[in-house]
């Protein structure tokens, strides 16, 4: 016997998806068919941003022109998205945009393509998204109207008020963040992470289970995102194993896109913490290809460790929703049980390249339990995860 998601989550399934985000949330399974319904009122052309090969391979890339088009709205393909995007790309499809004076745009694939797909929209009144890049935009940003349909299940750019993207000319990877940056409305149906390699959706599922860990520990963190971070602990923990094993069945899809959605209302309300700026700074070794939840993964047993005498009382519940009594324990058995330990130098760094990833760093880091950061606390983590 199933249960509903969003009764399990606490939220009335009716109208549960009245989030603290400006985004409307459709969730459910075969929710893509209303994708043509939904961004037809918002324009009559749209530019459809994701990867290179997944979204034909799936056949979600024909799918979605498909329903985009019997509803009256033209579409124009980009599909040469990085797994980490890139400034000349979104520069790339924001003259696609222009020339076919595209109105609307649709972000169809990971948060990476998601965040693609932001990025031009927020970048339409400028000569290049560069200029954006490490900034928060004001509320009167000019913005082509976005509607995000990820296909995996953790990174909750879906409902989130940013967009990373590294500048190739500066090396430099960062957010770009404002309410503009928010998608109008989100897609969000498990059906389309069926197909996700095992490696991926882990991934992807680590990155849910450091934003629900981050709503729960962070100084902004409210009564609400605590709430949200211990439903999303419980269903990381109870769904996340059976995808490293190769049994994502529907239910557990399911449960993991909803994980990912709630953490994705809690960056967007409460934000995030030190490893989220550590991490995206890692970016600034342009010789590594690293997935961003790979990267929490291995950052994260050297900022637990330091981070916990700040904030307790706040790991100790996080524990407690992963069914354990300490958070580093839950949190390094999840990442071993999951093919996600290690350490940096595992993946290639070195200690020359700590001085790199320091002076890639940017947001906001107030927002940590650390009560004083500073260059010593951020290279003693760099350093620790190295080991």
């Amino acid at each position: 016997m199933t249960t509903d998601p969003l009764a399990a989550a606490g939220l009335d399934p009716e109208t549960g998806l009245d989030l603290p985000v400006p985004t409307r949330v459709v969730f459910g399974r075969g929710t893509l068919d209303r994708l043509g319904a939904l961004a037809a009122p918002l324009g009559g052309h749209a530019l459809l941003v994701c990867g290179r090969t997944a979204m034909r391979r799936h056949g979600h890339l024909d799918r979605a022109q498909a329903l985009l088009r019997a509803a009256g709205v033209a579409v124009t393909v980009f599909d040469r998205v990085s797994a980490n995007p890139r400034s000349d790309e979104v520069d790339d499809a924001l003259a696609l945009a222009r020339v076919h004076s595209c109105d609307l745009v649709i972000g169809l694939g990971g948060g990476s393509a998601i965040d693609a797909a932001k990025a031009v929209a927020v970048a339409v009144g400028a000569d290049t998204v560069r200029d954006l890049i490490g900034h928060t935009l004001p509320a009167s940003a000019p913005a082509l109207p976005v509607v995000a349909v990820p296909t995996t299940a953790g990174s909750g750019s879906e409902v989130t008020k940013g967009a990373i993207v590294t500048d190739v000319v500066r090396r430099f990877k960062s957010g770009i963040r404002g309410d503009a940056v928010a998608p109008r409305v989100a897609v969000v149906d498990p059906d389309l992470t069926e197909n996700l390699p095992t490696t991926v959706a882990v991934e992807s599922g680590f990155d849910a289970l450091a934003h629900a860990v981050e709503g729960a520990v962070a100084r902004r963190a409210t009564e609400q995102s605590r709430a949200y971070s211990r439903r999303a602990l419980a269903l990381v923990r109870d769904n996340l194993p059976p995808v490293a094993r190769g049994e994502a069945s529907p239910q557990v899809r399911e449960n993991l896109a909803l994980a990912a959605l709630l953490g994705g209302v809690n960056v967007a309300t409460v934000s995030t913490c030190l490893p989220h700026r550590l991490q995206q700074a890692m970016g600034s070794v342009s010789r590594i290809e690293l997935s961003h939840g790979r990267g929490l993964a291995l950052l994260y047993p050297a900022w637990l460790r330091s981070a916990y005498p700040y904030a307790s009382e706040a790991f100790d519940a996080v524990a407690d929703a992963l069914g354990h009594r300490d958070a580093a324990d839950a949190i390094g058995a999840l990442a071993e049980k999951t093919g996600l330990g290690g350490s940096l130098a595992d993946r290639g760094f070195t200690e020359r390249d700590i001085e790199t990833c320091l002076a890639g760093i940017s947001g906001n880091l107030d927002n940590d339990p650390h009560p004083q950061i500073d260059s010593g606390l951020l290279r003693g983590i760099y350093r620790d995860s190295l080991r």
